[in-house]
């Protein structure tokens, strides 16, 4: 979820500082994490991880990393995604110390690397031995640095593309192309689509949230040519492109997609295509790994995979990485790092493959994971898709025009987190039926244009 736009992109908000103050009352209950262990000499580093199935499988794991250095215990603060943002936001920003390790994204790390908020990794990396940090997908890895240094490192990344259902493709006697368009999509979700309580042709997040209707959102509006601001800061949100992009998505999810799809995010789309109940997704890559095993998926080995669509852009697959910082306040910062490396290094996910499955390794963090046998195996079908995506996505210039932000389905400036979210509710509303496309939209521009006058300024 990135130049010239990096000084003026970079500054802290009145609207997100007065969020952080607000949400204070949500880390007050972890206060005193942290502090040294029972036990005499060991010390007990508390960690902040956002509850996914692949930081689950680094929790069930961690045991050997104890028994590799007693003198370390972990203290695991498992959150919700939305709720894991919240508290680690509030808890950095302010200096409150709960945590000595927090999960973040490469949306949060270069802004909180400029306010001196997390610690320079740097120099903890090159003492570290066969880290290889080279090995890392260059622009996760770019996009995880400041001034040249890292303040965070991948514990796996993303990138978008298209799932579909290969049996139903072929009784449809349709062929998917190398690189679709979303107005082929469009033709596809319409032939496999057997109507109302059957099952729909794709599924597309609703859900409000930055991170989540607006995730695949970003993507299309950058393709269609649309921007949210031009490079003075101009909101965009009105313009011919953005309206034709917010349009034809709203069209989409409420003509063909998935019942209740404005309160459909991620785990809920992941549901319904797993369980057969539409013919295509456009998500996160990260969702192989859940729609291709049998245990949660009865679709498993039937699915096809395609990059992101695009309409007037080459590609338009999104960046995001969920990775591993220390805090500046963290007083242990040593097994802070132990840990850290020992989650990220290529070992790790040889351990991960040998003992949880090669299927929910981490991906899309190292260029090495996709050398390995048995993950190539495995991964075939998405394996490659996965690192092009990643490769290919330019966060410096997401679409056709100039624009003075960095971020493919993301602005990374501070006030994004609020200004995603208000866009988003709007957006939510109109595939509900609750309002048009060209109300929200107008609302949004309101929204947009107060950030924007502030960069103005």
């Amino acid at each position: 979820m990135r130049g010239a736009a990096r000084g003026r992109g970079l500054r802290r908000g009145p609207v997100v500082l007065a969020a952080l103050l607000a949400s204070l009352a949500l880390v007050a209950g972890c206060s005193g994490a942290g502090a040294l262990g029972a036990e005499e000499g060991v010390e007990t580093v508390t960690v902040a991880i956002v509850s996914n199935p692949q930081m689950e499988d680094a929790i069930s794991l961690s045991p050997q990393f104890e028994a590799e250095n007693p003198g370390i215990r972990l203290r695991f603060v498992s959150l919700s995604e939305n709720e894991a943002r919240a508290k680690i936001t509030a808890s950095v920003a302010t200096g409150g110390g709960e945590f000595d390790i927090v999960m973040i994204s490469n949306y949060e790390t270069p802004q909180w690397a400029q306010n001196g908020w997390l610690t320079n990794l740097q120099p903890y990396i090159d003492a570290t031995p066969g880290y290889d940090a080279a090995d890392f997908i260059p622009t996760v890895r770019d996009s995880l640095s400041y001034q040249g240094s890292m303040y965070s490192v991948p514990f796996y990344g993303e990138s978008s593309f298209l799932m579909y259902r290969k049996d139903l493709f072929q009784q449809a006697g349709i062929q998917m192309p190398a690189q679709p368009t979303w107005p082929q999509v469009a033709e596809f979700a319409a032939r496999l689509d057997q109507g109302e309580g059957q099952r729909r042709g794709i599924c597309l997040r609703g859900k409000p949230g930055w991170g989540e209707v607006m995730a695949p959102l970003d993507t299309v509006i950058n393709t269609f040519g649309g921007r949210w601001f031009d490079p003075e800061w101009r909101a965009q949100l009105t313009s011919p492109e953005v309206r034709q992009a917010v349009q034809f998505y709203v069209d989409l999810v409420r003509q063909h997609g998935q019942p209740g799809a404005s309160q459909s995010g991620f785990s809920e789309c992941a549901t319904q295509f797993g369980q057969g109940q539409v013919a295509m997704w456009y998500d996160a890559t990260s969702a192989a790994g859940t729609v291709e095993d049998p245990a949660e998926s009865t679709v498993a080995g039937q699915i096809g995979y395609a990059p992101a669509p695009v309409v007037a852009t080459p590609a338009s697959g999104w960046l995001y990485s969920w990775s591993l910082a220390i805090p500046e306040t963290s007083p242990r910062k040593d097994a802070a790092w132990k840990f850290m490396s020992w989650m990220t290094n290529k070992q790790y996910i040889e351990r991960a493959g040998q003992e949880v499955g090669w299927t929910s390794v981490p991906p899309g963090s190292r260029q090495s994971t996709y050398t390995i046998p048995q993950y190539q195996q495995v991964s075939g079908a998405y394996g490659p898709l996965i690192l092009q995506g990643l490769q290919r996505a330019n966060p410096q210039q997401p679409t056709v025009q100039p624009v003075p932000y960095q971020g493919v389905q993301f602005v990374r400036i501070p006030e994004f987190q609020d200004l995603g979210t208000r866009v988003s509710q709007q957006v939510s509303a109109a595939i509900a039926g609750q309002i048009t496309v060209d109300e929200a939209l107008e609302q949004s521009q309101n929204y947009a244009e107060t950030v924007g006058e502030s960069y103005q300024r």
